[in-house]
């Protein structure tokens, strides 16, 4: 069964200050959490271990690349993340950080660090910022996915919830299928959110397409609790990463009713990229 939640649904009274959400969506709730590797100390427990995986293809234009980056460091620091941190049973997570692009172009900018408070979310927020950026040719979700999936095992500490946030502004034109690399994660109980970034007119030259959010909502993300947050103002991009980390760490999901949908086809092609690829470059 497959969850679909409408728009605004993203606003939690006293979790969220708000932020241009197009749509939240919870497919695939199959498989169950992983239970923590044996070899990680009970010591070094945290709530949840996040791994953020950030879009920087050429069809990310420099300024959204610098906002990008500036939106997650902002995130990481402002007083409702470290409120919700708090609330936390440990009150802290581990976190890495890494950009992507083509299928084997994957380069960690924060290797797994600690947040357990402004001293640390500081830390991490400035690592964040001091790294120059880069951009990259193709776009591989499925890359970013298969590359995201062991950083787990090299974590140090030992969460409770796996979560792989992955923004981008394409779907995946490189590298497997995204629906097996999805799987795979599933199967090993970590879940992946998505953040479309929808602000720019879709454009043939940047092999953007319509619907992002659907493609994103139907053939990227899933396990339990999962969502996608759509921006499409490039305004309120800083807003929207702020919202999307609150649920991670918080692990939560709008507090509403979820009006269950059958399962059907993608609304949107789950090789729309590749098919574009191939139509253009023959390859």
């Amino acid at each position: 069964m497959r969850w679909y939640i409408s728009i605004g649904a993203v606003l939690i009274a006293g979790l969220l200050a708000g932020g241009d959400v197009a749509s939240i969506a919870a497919p695939n709730s199959t498989g169950q959490l992983g239970s923590p590797s044996a070899d990680k100390p009970a010591a070094a427990a945290v709530d949840v271990e996040l791994v953020i995986a950030v879009d920087v293809s050429y069809s990310m234009d420099l300024d959204e690349l610098a906002i990008q980056r500036e939106g997650y460091a902002q995130a990481i620091v402002s007083k409702e993340f470290l409120q919700a941190l708090r609330s936390l049973p440990n009150g802290r997570i581990s976190v890495t950080y890494f950009e992507w692009a083509a299928r084997n172009d994957q380069k960690i900018i924060i290797p797994w660090r600690l947040i357990d408070g402004p001293e640390t979310a500081d830390a991490v927020a400035s690592e964040i910022m001091k790294t120059p950026i880069r951009r990259a040719s193709r776009t591989s979700i499925s890359g970013a996915i298969n590359f995201a999936m062991p950083l787990f095992d090299e974590d140090p500490y030992r969460g409770s919830r796996r979560v792989i946030d992955i923004s981008g502004d394409g779907p995946n034109n490189d590298g497997g299928p995204v629906l097996i690399a999805r799987g795979a994660a599933l199967e090993k109980g970590i879940v992946i959110n998505g953040l479309p970034i929808m602000v720019k007119e879709p454009s043939y030259s940047t092999m953007d397409i319509d619907n992002l959010d659907f493609y994103y909502e139907d053939c990227v993300i899933g396990g339990p609790g999962s969502f996608v947050l759509s921006i499409k103002d490039r305004e309120k991009f800083k807003e929207a990463i702020r919202s999307k980390l609150l649920l991670e760490v918080a692990g939560r999901t709008p507090d509403r009713r979820l009006v269950p949908v059958a399962e059907k086809e993608p609304r949107v092609s789950c090789m729309i990229g590749e098919k574009i690829w191939q139509d253009r470059w023959g390859r």
